[in-house]
């Protein structure tokens, strides 16, 4: 596949390195040329220096025989322009990253008549993700495939966890009935696949594909427990924050949003009545204290500033809050999570890149998410009748040894497999594998 980006900043070029790992053919476009050295040089895709919304620029990129041009600068009417220009010079498909998410939500906006086949709005996958979070408190990795007839979920194993010390198997045996099944383990800095000989060690933080029903007894087996979540702050009352504020007020959770601008808090307050709108600077820990910060269940720092998101966050940990969410910019912070003090950091221009790649993968890819700070991938295919595993038992499949399947899903009903499950034609596929592995996995379907 021949895929265009323009843009070189942390969303294109983590775009490029997802796509690199599976031979695409990549172009990746930008102005500047400090930008394009580190993907040059460290990544097997082709840059051009240049501005994208230059026909000269786009004609020396080949956008003629593209067939995913995707618009990811800055600046969002730089992104939609370019799109459009591809579009007209021959790229079969675009996609564009917007900031402003009303452009997504206006629906008499046909911007598929300007040659612009999808918008991207790093803020609205942000406030999914956190309020996905904020439901499933106990949990990290939430994710739900086909409304949640399989949903993934991570949780950090303990000496109080009834699984630490025995492998996939012996755990399996101990618990027959249960529910869920171990696709992911983080150990350290290594990400592993687990097979049936591996043991689970105390301080793993391990990622479950569960069906509907199998939280609670996740729970249980973990040691922990579930605690409703119904007080809530929200540091930033910008277009993430107020997003999110509004989200959880239609949830019933009780919202306080601090909001640093005057001004803005005046029109947030305005804007949001359900909500309580705070002015004041969310890194003051008297404000905090004043604002009753320790009677929260969870804090949300989601300014415009990493540094501000994390200190606060790490503030409000101190305050005896479990349950804190930060919005990072920066990569490199992104990488703290789980030895932070921080429960869950959050990283939009990751989320962003991670809903773009879903539309290069040559199978009938239909959902994939990037697990936290692991270096997996979860894939939904769709099996066809031409797919090289279907009718076939899953014990006989030859999987690669850092791939998985996660669980199935037939005619709407979530599924939990073992090795004598058989494939159909239609089944939904959730396999989690190491980036090394999606090419081999890809052939088999």
């Amino acid at each position: 596949m021949k895929i265009i980006i323009a843009g070189s900043g942390e969303v294109g070029s983590h775009l490029a390195k997802l796509l690199s790992y599976e031979s695409q053919e990549i172009t990746l476009i930008d102005s500047n040329d400090e930008k394009l050295s580190f993907p040059n040089s460290q990544l097997d895709i082709r840059v051009v220096q240049g501005d994208c919304t230059s026909i000269s620029t786009l004609k020396k990129s080949n956008i003629s025989d593209c067939d995913l041009f995707v618009g990811v600068t800055a600046s969002e009417s730089i992104n939609l322009l370019t799109c459009y220009l591809a579009s007209k010079m021959g790229a079969k498909k675009t996609i564009a990253r917007i900031s402003n998410p009303e452009l997504i939500k206006e629906k008499d906006l046909q911007f598929e008549d300007l040659g612009i086949s999808e918008l991207i709005s790093p803020e609205i996958l942000t406030s999914k993700e956190i309020n996905m979070v904020i439901n499933r408190s106990e949990f990290t990795d939430p994710f739900e495939f086909d409304d949640g007839a399989l949903i993934t979920l991570g949780l950090s194993a303990t000496h109080t966890s009834k699984f630490v010390g025995k492998t996939v198997v012996e755990s399996a045996k101990i618990f027959p009935e249960t529910h869920f099944f171990p696709i992911s383990i983080k150990r350290g800095d290594k990400t592993i696949i687990p097979r049936g000989d591996t043991i689970f060690k105390n301080g793993d933080h391990i990622v479950f594909m569960t069906e509907p029903g199998g939280e609670e007894e996740l729970l249980n087996i973990s040691g922990q427990n579930n605690d409703t979540i119904k007080n809530v702050m929200v540091l930033g009352g910008g277009r993430v924050g107020k997003k999110v504020a509004k989200d959880l007020t239609k949830d019933e959770i009780n919202v306080k949003l601090v909001e640093v601008n005057k001004e803005r808090a005046e029109e947030l307050a305005e804007d949001l009545s359900e909500c309580l709108v705070i002015h004041g600077d969310g890194t003051n820990s008297d404000l905090l204290e004043e604002e009753q910060v320790d009677q929260m269940d969870a804090f949300i720092a989601v300014t415009g500033d990493s540094e501000t998101n994390i200190m606060s966050s790490l503030i409000a940990n101190t305050k005896g809050i479990e349950k804190t969410i930060a919005l990072v910019d920066n990569l490199d912070y992104y990488k703290l999570t789980q030895i932070s003090g921080i429960d869950t950091l959050i990283n939009k221009k990751l989320l962003a890149a991670d809903a773009i790649s879903k539309h290069v993968h040559k199978a009938e890819v239909i959902a994939i998410s990037q697990l936290d700070n692991m270096d997996a991938e979860l894939l939904e295919y769709v099996v066809n009748e031409d797919s090289k595993i279907c009718n076939k038992v899953v014990r006989d499949l030859n999987f690669p040894r850092s791939a998985i399947i996660a669980g199935v899903i037939r005619e709407g009903r979530g599924n939990i497999v073992l090795g004598d499950f058989k494939i159909l034609n239609q089944d939904r596929i959730v396999v989690c594998c190491l980036k090394d592995s999606i090419n081999k996995v890809e052939k088999l379907f």
